[in-house]
């Protein structure tokens, strides 16, 4: 029975070591190679299938897809650092904040343009809550309200292309939808792009913004003391340091718009591959911060070695994440997960609410690449092989982890912002504000789960 379940207890040690602290790369390198071992003794395991992992190196990194990881980072990188998203906030403000709950609205709206620029939750996070809070906190914001719409709103770059989300999970399905294609006979062997899940995480996007959006402004309609429109007289406020004029505005706005315009419209009409459209991105993003005259030396050397850190990270996850892989398989772990879900009640729709309700539950302890890495290689080719579509999986998922990610008390993105939160802000008001924005996105998923086609629908006419 112990030899059967070792699969399982692999998993159970790995979420056990992170839980202490240890880093995530080498431990499921670490823990792989300890159960390889141990069952190379016991005569369990083939050694000769760790002759296969160099094989795995080369191509994870002659990979032509995750080349857009480090494109995509340099891209967030730059336009964090250029202040763009500064100015832009400050002219949207201006322009809305007259309106009752205005300036929560240009935080949305911002946010939602800084997910699509640059596809990074954490960065998103914390530089809408330096910029941000501290404004609506003084002009009568409540403190719940505010970080709620920080937090949701910095979370936006999991699921709002070009997500690096996107990237990671677009090449991991694509393995998973061809070994389950394996498992079920298929000869001619089809595979899921990462501009199909770009395509597919449109709609969703747009609906979630829009709910956002609406929940805001219902909150300034119904209790107006908590999210008051701004004074007229703005000129004296520090913290929003551009002038309220419509050319400034646009000028703030329009490169933004443009550079979002080249990045997704290349990607979304074909023109060019999520890699190449990467490139792009990085490049736009050097030049708008050269019109901005923040691309010193310093500045982009600084760039480059955030740029370094953030791909090397991720690699060295994949990198282990792959051999733990290659041995959970090594010990018949597929076969123990189809095996599994096979005998679960519901059949497929039962053995998916059990993925997203562990993905759920993962996402306090992990962070989306560990996740994409490690859980969906194990459950992806067995969810596929029951015939549930790869890209509504996908986002599915991206949502999923997007939830977790908001939700208390282990929730990422509540760190995040606690960090750079003033201590007049109580964690209490931080996990307050989230809830309506984690009823929001579950409201979503039940969405998606109803109607799929909100999903499907537009990748398939762009085909």
């Amino acid at each position: 029975m112990f030899i059967e379940f070792l699969p399982l207890w692999m998993f159970a040690l790995v979420c056990l070591v992170l839980m202490l602290g240890y880093p995530v790369a080498f431990t499921l390198a670490g823990v792989a190679l300890l159960f390889a071992g141990g069952g190379i003794i016991a005569g369990v395991f083939d050694p000769a299938l760790l002759q296969t992992f160099p094989s795995r190196i080369y191509g994870i990194m002659s990979n032509y897809t995750l080349v857009a990881v480090p494109l995509f980072v340099f891209m967030g990188v730059m336009l964090e650092k250029s202040r763009l998203a500064e100015t832009l906030l400050g002219n949207m403000a201006r322009a809305c904040g007259r309106l009752p709950g205005g300036l929560g609205l240009s935080v949305i709206l911002v946010g939602a343009m800084l997910a699509a620029s640059t596809g990074i939750v954490g960065a998103t996070v914390v530089t809408m809550g330096l910029m941000s809070l501290p404004t609506m906190l003084r002009h009568g914001y409540h403190p719940s309200l505010a970080t709620g719409t920080i937090c949701a709103t910095g979370t936006l770059g999991q699921i709002i292309p070009p997500s690096i989300a996107l990237v990671l999970l677009g090449d991991v399905l694509s393995s998973a939808y061809q070994q389950a294609q394996l498992r079920l006979g298929v000869l001619n062997l089809q595979t899921v792009s990462v501009g199909d899940l770009f395509v597919g995480a449109v709609i969703p996007g747009l609906l979630l913004v829009g709910l956002y959006i609406i929940y805001l402004l219902a909150v300034a309609r119904l209790a107006p003391q908590k999210a008051p429109s701004l004074p007229h007289d703005l000129e004296s406020d520090a913290d929003l340091p551009s002038a309220p004029t419509g050319g400034r505005l646009w000028l703030s706005l329009v490169p933004v718009l443009v550079l979002i315009t080249l990045v997704l419209g290349s990607i979304l009409t074909g023109v060019a591959t999520p890699t190449e459209a990467a490139g792009v991105g990085a490049m736009g993003a050097m030049i708008l911060a050269a019109g901005q005259r923040q691309l010193t030396r310093e500045r982009l050397l600084d760039v480059m070695r955030s740029t370094t850190r953030i791909s090397a990270m991720i690699f060295t996850i994949l990198l282990g994440a792959s051999l733990f892989s290659l041995v959970f398989r090594g010990f018949g772990g597929e076969e123990l997960i189809h095996e599994l879900f096979n005998n679960l009640p519901g059949g497929h729709i039962g053995a998916l609410l059990v993925v997203m309700l562990v993905i759920f539950l993962l996402g306090f302890i992990l962070d989306f690449i560990e996740i994409t890495f490690v859980v969906v290689p194990i459950v992806g080719p067995v969810l596929l092989a029951m015939g549930i579509d790869p890209i509504w999986l996908g986002i599915m998922i991206a949502i999923n982890l997007q939830t977790s990610f908001l939700t208390p008390p282990f929730g990422f993105a509540l760190f995040y912002l606690r960090g750079v939160a003033p201590d007049s802000v109580a964690t209490a008001d931080i996990y307050r504000g989230v809830a309506p924005f984690i009823a929001l996105q579950l409201c979503l998923l039940a969405a998606l789960a109803l109607w799929p086609q909100l999903v499907t629908w537009l990748p398939s006419v762009m085909r």
